[in-house]
């Protein structure tokens, strides 16, 4: 009899240590734990699911500040980071839009205005104007009211990660996959864009090698920084970005920097880092 008593002990116990081992016993506080995480993260899909509707629907601005809440409040989280890459997608999709938003004001046409003159004025490009009011041309007449973005976009190349991150008013708005210089040979410090070329000429080697040659490696746009030689520019190579393989340039996919030349005017600060 006690013999059996003994098995039947020991076999109790090796049961309960390997379920403790598997986790598949809690203690009250354990149990509360797991609970708390569990409605934690249906909330916070139940609050992306929100967001996306509101995307979905055209509800920019609602979306913009379910996906800021759920980056917040559920930072680390997988549905966090769907969240915030949503966010980006938000952010351009607002600044492309008529709809207003933080950062931009109404303003009202006059009569010797041009497109370029209203761009100079309040510091921004002129194709941005165009996308935030769905223009097809340059075309403007007196009285016409126009959505203008009046943020002020700078730049943050950081080189370990390969990461270019577009601010507006200190706020990211957006991150780009990028390459920069093999060897470390991208400049680190604090720079201004001093140049803007759509389809550039590439100068290698005392050669000018015109955009449609299979040689030109700068892809469909340039940006100058204020160091010799050195730009953001597309690429004709989109499989070597995330990489430290450039001449000290910073690489980007060609609709990426076709977007950035949109949005940034000359002047625009950047700042590269290690």
């Amino acid at each position: 009899m006690k013999k059996k008593i003994l098995i039947t002990f020991l076999i109790v116990t090796v049961i309960v240590a390997i379920n403790l081992r598997n986790k598949r016993w809690h203690l009250p506080s354990q149990k509360g734990a797991i609970q708390k995480i569990r409605e934690k993260v249906r909330d916070s899909k139940v609050l992306f699911a929100r967001a996306e509707g509101y995307f979905q629907k055209g509800e920019l601005n609602k979306a913009k500040e379910a996906y800021e809440k759920i980056v917040k409040s559920y930072s680390g989280s997988e549905v966090a980071k769907k969240a915030e890459e949503r966010l980006e997608e938000t952010n351009i999709e607002l600044l492309f839009s008529p709809f207003n938003m933080e950062s931009s004001e109404i303003y009202k046409v006059k009569s010797r205005d041009s497109l370029f003159i209203i761009a100079k004025k309040f510091g921004t490009t002129v194709d941005l104007i165009k996308k935030s009011n769905n223009l097809e041309s340059s075309a403007i007449y007196p009285e016409q009211k126009l959505k203008i973005p009046t943020a002020k976009f700078s730049i943050l190349i950081d080189i370990s990660d390969s990461m270019l991150t577009l601010k507006a008013n200190d706020k990211m708005l957006k991150r780009y996959l990028v390459s920069t210089g093999k060897n470390n040979s991208t400049p680190p410090g604090k720079f201004k864009v001093v140049s803007k070329l759509i389809d550039p000429v590439w100068y290698y080697q005392g050669k000018a090698v015109s955009p449609q040659s299979s040689d030109n490696i700068l892809g469909s746009r340039w940006l100058g920084l204020s160091v010799k030689g050195c730009g953001i520019h597309g690429t004709t190579e989109p499989e070597t970005l995330g990489k430290q393989i450039t001449r000290g340039c910073i690489r980007m996919f060609n609709k990426d920097v076709e977007e950035l030349y949109s949005i940034v005017p000359i002047g625009t600060k950047v700042v590269i880092e290690n």
